[in-house]
Parts: structure tokens; sequence; C-alpha cells
């Protein structure tokens, strides 16, 4: 059976051939049906090939069968990644293939404003002649700094070689080294603003960089300073700006905004051009992404290539099945430990070949301590986001003699008054199912998680198991599944029950108070 691949937008028609030519898909190209409208009329699309349409969670509900969305271009913004990746969607997009577009953009708009070409056009069509009035400045000779040195800030270093400019580049993935070799000096982003004539924006839009242009920034700015922003518009505090253009004398560039549509833009006071969001739109940029798109949803399904995912919660070469089981082990230990405590301390052991993988099962296992923590996010600025709010993180030593190989133990501490309290969980895989081997002290579990599960910890004693029935039988919830080890060492048992049905948080107390329970809490899976 074909593969339906729906292209809701004017994407260059090479990208319809190319999959229709393969054989092994259905493509519908229209950009004329609402999205909601096109969605309805095809929910077994499988993969979903677009450009800046919003991809939001109403629509990937409506796609059931969607694993696949391609954004044919660089920015994905507007894509829902994090509600895809927990729907199991694979989000690709197609970078530098509207780089050199852009990149002519930037320089284009440079010019014009230097020129006023746009001014004087007007003027002449009028009929007037005020070469006086348009007296403008040359970009030769000026120092230009590129914020976001991607495929597009070293395009435009490269379209700007040609001016003979002194470019200063900030970005902190790109190492001094890397970016003497394209002409460009890097230096703090103060520096940027302080010293630049020119400054164009080229970094994406997320946590970190919204609103990074900000009073901050804008009040050391040398005055006169032209900005450029082809890239998000909310990396740009709009209020801001619109203070300190004045007082900078600041002339400002634009052309994004928060939504591709008709109506009334908010900074249209502010920007001295602004044009409809063009910076890809030239008839290369478009073949080249369409061609892209294709190709790369041809070489996900023909040969696993998953270089371009831009959501992806697990490496290559390791079984998607860990990266569920972190998530699900950093879930458990936080709701054992309670949803509602600060926690203070996170541990983590990596047994066996899982010990090369650490970092990418460590994003998964704080995506299930923290929902608004991305398994696809970048891990050195999720330990900094810890730091920040005061969580210590270790990742311990493996003590070979334990031999747990492919297993893994989350530890979280939280502190509440001056008492340290732990909840310890281990746990593994075993044919691609999550399971859990050892809950605190309780060992040689291997339970599973799913559903809605109750823990009580307690002191070992005859009738607390016949106590917990009572209680749930009279609420009319029926017990699936439990476990219900016994420890020498600490004289407590724990029981572990999956019921059919969420039980109510009074109910649980109530269950805990007559049993004197140590520990506990539902945890739905």
């Amino acid at each position: 059976m074909k593969k339906k691949v729906v292209i809701p937008t004017k994407l260059d028609a090479i990208a319809a051939q190319l999959l229709n030519a393969h054989g092994g898909y259905d493509v519908v190209q229209d950009a004329k049906t609402p999205m909601e409208q096109l969605t309805a009329s095809h929910p077994d699309t499988y993969a979903l090939i677009v450009r800046s349409e919003n991809i939001t969670p109403v629509i990937i509900d409506a796609l059931p069968s969607l694993k696949v969305i391609i954004r044919a271009g660089a920015g994905f913004n507007t894509i829902d990644t994090k509600y895809a990746r927990k729907k199991g969607i694979d989000v690709m997009n197609t970078p530098g293939a509207n780089a050199n577009g852009v990149a002519e953009e930037v320089i284009a708009l440079i010019l014009a404003d230097c020129r006023k070409l746009i001014e004087a056009d007007a003027s002449a069509r009028r009929g007037e002649w005020e070469k006086s009035k348009f007296m403008g400045r040359e970009l030769t000779g000026k120092t230009v700094g590129i914020v976001g040195l991607g495929n597009i800030g070293r395009l435009v270093a490269k379209r700007l070689s040609g001016f003979e400019c002194r470019i200063l580049g900030y970005d902190p993935l790109v190492s001094a080294d890397a970016a003497r070799s394209f002409n460009v000096e890097v230096v703090s982003l103060e520096r940027i603003f302080s010293e630049c004539d020119f400054i164009s924006l080229h970094i994406p839009e997320n946590n970190e960089t919204k609103g990074l242009i900000n009073a901050k920034l804008l009040s050391v700015a040398k005055p006169g300073a032209t900005i450029v922003n082809c890239a998000r518009s909310g990396i740009i505090n709009e209020a801001d700006l619109r203070t300190f253009k004045v007082e900078k004398k600041l002339r400002y560039l634009n052309d994004v905004y928060p939504k591709d549509e008709p109506g009334p833009k908010s900074i249209a006071d502010v920007a001295d051009i602004m044009v409809p969001h063009l910076g890809a739109s030239t008839l290369e940029a478009n073949e080249t992404a369409a061609r892209r798109s294709a190709m790369q949803l041809i070489d996900f399904d023909e040969k696993g290539i998953t270089s371009y995912i831009v959501n992806r919660d697990i490496p290559e070469g390791l079984d998607r099945s860990f990266g569920n089981l972190s998530y699900t082990l950093g879930a458990l230990a936080r709701g054992l430990i309670g949803r509602d405590q600060p926690i203070s301390r996170i541990e983590t052991t990596f047994y066996g070949t899982l010990g090369q993988y650490n970092k990418w099962l460590l994003l998964s296992v704080l995506n299930g301590i923290w929902d608004d923590i991305d398994r696809s996010s970048d891990v050195t600025k999720a330990l900094a986001h810890l730091k920040e709010m005061g969580v210590d993180y270790v990742d311990r030593v493996v003590d070979a003699d334990k031999k747990y190989d492919s297993s893994m133990t989350i530890d979280l501490l939280s502190l509440e008054g001056r008492k340290n309290h732990r909840v310890s969980i281990r746990g593994t895989v075993a044919e691609h199912i999550c399971m859990i081997s050892r809950v605190n002290q309780f060992d040689h579990l291997y339970w599973v998680p799913n559903g809605n599960a109750l823990f009580f910890q307690y002191a070992d004693r005859p009738g607390v198991i016949a106590i917990i029935s009572r209680h749930l039988a009279a609420a009319d919830i029926n017990i699936e599944d439990m476990r219900n080890p016994f420890d020498k060492a600490s004289g407590e048992s724990i029981a572990i029950l999956n019921v059919n049905k969420p039980v109510d948080a009074a109910l649980v107390k109530s269950i805990a108070t007559e049993i004197h329970a140590t520990m506990a809490q539902q945890v739905q899976f």
C-alpha cells in the first residue's frame, strides 16, 4: 500500500514529482483548502511536507497515521515538535536550503536602506527630483555584526567580503578558529552592539533566545546602527526596540512576524523597511527545499537515514525502548517522591553499553521529572537549567561488579526542612518492554509500569493487603496486578498495585493513614 503524503503549501512541484516517480507514495498537494479541512479529508496521512504552516496538537491528533513531518526550510518553530515526539512523530527540516536566499535578502535590505531606494523610487514616480533629500551612506568599510554563525550567518559573511567590511560574530557553538576561516572575529553580544554599524540576526527562536535582543543590548548599541531581522520575530523585545530606536537613532529592517498572515503588524511603527517574510521566496530556494524534502523522506523510509530529525530523543545505535525506560524511571521517581516536592539532587547510573548514551538518556530522565524539559533539548543547556534551579546532578561511576548490563538507576533527593527524602529506581528493558527491577530497597520486582499504579510502603505485618483491598473494592476499583515484596533488613514491605482506574487522592490518603504507610503515592503511566 502506498504511503499518503500531504503537501498543504505552495511548494515547488519537484517534491510531488519525485515522490510520485518513486512509486511508493500517494501525494496530495493542496495549498487552497484550509488545513483543518484538508486533514479531516486525509486522516490516513503518513507524512506532511510544510513551509510556514502551523502544525498544532489539534492537527497532529487529526492524523492518527502521521509518522513524519518535514519542514521545507530550516526554522521549525511553527511545528509543535514536543507534542509530535510524544505522539512518536519524527520532525525533520532541510537546513541550508533557504540559506542563500535569506543571505542575499539581508544584503538587499541593507543596501536599499543605505541608499534610500524605496523612498527615492516613490519620489521619482511622483515626478519629484529630490537628490539632496536622499543622501545615503555606503556599506563598504563598515563594521558588521552577525548574531548566529550557522548556514545563513556564514553566507552573509561571505557575501559581505566584497564590501571590505570588518565582521564580528557571536555564536556559542562556533569556535574562534572556525570563525576565522570565514573571516569573522568571535566576540560577545555586548561588543557586537556597541561596535557595529550593521547587525544581522540569524538565530532560532526558543526559550533561550526569546527576547534576547532587549534593553540590555540596545542600551549599548552604537548610535545610528542598523539592525536587520530575517530570523524570527520573538528574538527581539519589540517594546525595548521602540524605546531605544529613538534614543539611539537606530534603523530597523524587518522580514519576520509572529504569524505569517495578512493584517496590521505591531512592528510597523518601528520598522524602517518591512517585507512579508521573503527570505526563502526565491525560485531556487523553493526548488531546493522541495527536492530535499522529498529525498529526505525517501531516504528515511528506505535507508533509515535520520540525520535531519530535529526532535530526536534518542541517538542512532540505541534501542528507542531505553529512551522510553529513562523517561519512565524519571516520571516514576518524581511521582514517588511527590510532584509537589522540590528536587535538590539527581543521581544516575547507566550500566553496560548504556554508559556511552548517558547524555541522551539524561534528557529523557529530566523530561520524565519535568514536562517542560524537552527530550530533544541540548544537554548542556538542560544541565545549566538544573544549576539555575539549584539542583545538583551526579552521573555515578559504574560498579562493574554489579553486572547490571543495559540497566539504569535513577535517584531523586528532596530536601524537606533538614531531612533528605530519597527515592531510588532501577529498570531495564526485556523484549522491548520497560521493566522496573527495583524500587528503593525492594529488589527483583520485574514489574511492568502501565496504567494506574498505587504504591504503599509500610512496616510489614499481617492484614495490610486485606485493608488496601477492602478500601479499593468499596470504591469499585479492581486490582489487575500486584507486587508485595518484603525487605528483611528494614522490616518493611511495599505494595505495588495496578488498578483499573484512577484512585481519588482522598482514598489514597485514607488507606495510607490506616496502614501507617511511610510512603503512599499514585502514579499514572
